[in-house]
């Protein structure tokens, strides 16, 4: 059943129909028809003048029931042109609660109608959910600020006492023997409270991100920056880092420091990846109007129910992570109106793609 006869069967209409481009040459060939009996009428009441009359009401006749098919004809297709035209200067006017009333006929001006009132009604359901998507979004960003003030705050009440641990731990080390076993103890402890100063840090930075300071240059300086301070990482393991280069790529509007430390964390993670000997590959390029950076591993992959959820807060699958790092990452890069992409397969590897714009707009990038 085709689209049309259903929607006429929907609304009870019956299955006889007739076009409108009929009723729009109807009254031509109506005209036609009454200028040729008009004329065979003269032709010929000029040898029989008491047929005169017959001329006279048939053409008025003529005229007459042009007249009314004409008539006819506006009121079934420009009445609904008209009241069609309303209700779109209605919609323009942001009023999505319209309807046209010449839905119920049975011809493509009933089939229109039927359409814009479809039209009008998935109109309405869409900002419908629109609206409860922003009343989420503003509900969850207040959510996060409450969260960000309260994390702001505990993270300073964390520091102050962990800095005077760390000066005690710091004295004791100092003052044990040699060959005393609690300095291993002591080593222990230094490295946790390293960790939870990281922690912390990354805790602020998500709490309190910072606005991106977005200047054009060379993305390339940038990452070979980041692939440097990764490759000290390993030099005690069997791990190359590979970096190509993208010479002609234009230069691309990015906070260094913000991208540096995004690459970075890519790598690293890539890096914690592999088990043994491996490889991690940087490529530089472009695709569509975005500049793009892939970091790929050889290491372990990220399993299919684990990857929806890297960029969540405090998400990790790594025993001694934070979970912030990937947050925190994919915070700044959408700051920078890009996106990163990942997939991963488990034993292969992953790749992590950053996406930054050519093209950003105006406000986003300083002089």
């Amino acid at each position: 059943m085709s689209a049309d006869r259903a929607q006429v069967e929907e609304f009870g209409l019956s299955s006889v129909r007739v076009n409108w481009q009929l009723k729009a040459i109807l009254p031509v060939g109506l005209v036609l028809l009454a200028g040729l009996l008009l004329f065979i009428l003269a032709t010929v009441s000029l040898r029989d003048p008491e047929r005169h009359a017959v001329l006279i009401v048939a053409g008025a006749g003529a005229v007459a029931i042009c007249a009314v098919l004409i008539v006819v004809l506006a009121y079934l297709i420009q009445r609904p042109m008209v009241e069609l035209q309303e209700k779109m200067d209605q919609v323009s006017a942001g009023n999505l609660n319209v309807e046209v009333s010449f839905s119920q006929r049975n011809d493509e001006i009933g089939d229109l109608g039927r359409n814009f009132n479809h039209m009008m009604q998935q109109l309405r359901e869409t900002r419908q959910e629109i609206e409860r998507l922003h009343r989420t979004q503003m509900s969850r960003a207040e959510h996060l600020a409450t969260l960000g003030e309260l994390a702001t705050g505990l993270a300073h009440e964390i520091r102050n006492p962990l800095a005077g641990i760390a000066g005690v731990i710091e004295i004791i080390g100092r003052d044990l023997p040699a060959t005393s076993p609690a300095r291993a103890v002591v080593k222990d402890v230094r490295l946790e409270i390293g960790r939870i100063s990281r922690t912390l840090t990354d805790l602020l930075e998500t709490a309190r991100p910072r606005r991106p300071q977005v200047r054009r240059s060379n993305l390339n300086t940038t990452v070979e920056h980041a692939v440097m301070l990764a490759r000290q990482q390993v030099l005690s393991r069997p791990i190359k880092i590979e970096l190509q280069k993208a010479p002609d790529l234009p230069e691309v509007g990015h906070d260094s420091d913000q991208i540096h430390q995004v690459l970075l964390n890519l790598l690293l993670n890539a890096v914690q990846a592999i088990e043994g000997p491996g490889t991690v590959l940087v490529e530089i390029g472009s695709r569509d109007d975005y500049a793009s950076v892939v970091v790929s591993d050889t290491g372990r992959g990220i399993s299919p129910q684990n990857l929806p959820n890297i960029f969540r807060p405090f998400y990790t699958t790594k025993g001694d992570g934070t979970g912030l790092g990937l947050s925190l990452a994919h915070r700044i890069v959408e700051d920078h109106q890009g996106r990163i992409e990942v997939s991963s397969v488990v034993g292969q590897g992953s790749t992590f793609t950053v996406l930054l714009p050519f093209h950003m707009p105006v406000a986003h990038v300083a002089g």
